[in-house]
């Protein structure tokens, strides 16, 4: 995640990651960053305990994750 992001755009990549039903291959195409970009945001915009939340929330789960959910289907 080389280039520089403005709030605007920070909070619409932190809306996508939270919501349970936009997939990381979608944040990539809205906005160019991979998985491990997003990771790394978040990890740097939450606070600790948010961030620890939000990672137990996605791991693992299907509609987070393109290649888990076709295999659910």
């Amino acid at each position: 995640m080389d280039r520089q992001l403005d709030n605007a755009i920070i909070s619409e990549i932190i809306e996508m990651a939270w919501d349970d039903e936009t997939s990381f291959d979608q944040i990539k195409l809205a906005h160019g960053l991979s998985e491990n970009d997003v990771i790394q945001l978040m990890r740097r915009e939450l606070k600790p305990s948010s961030f620890r939340m939000w990672r137990k929330r996605v791991s693992g789960r299907a509609a987070k994750h393109g290649k888990l959910a076709k295999r659910v289907r």
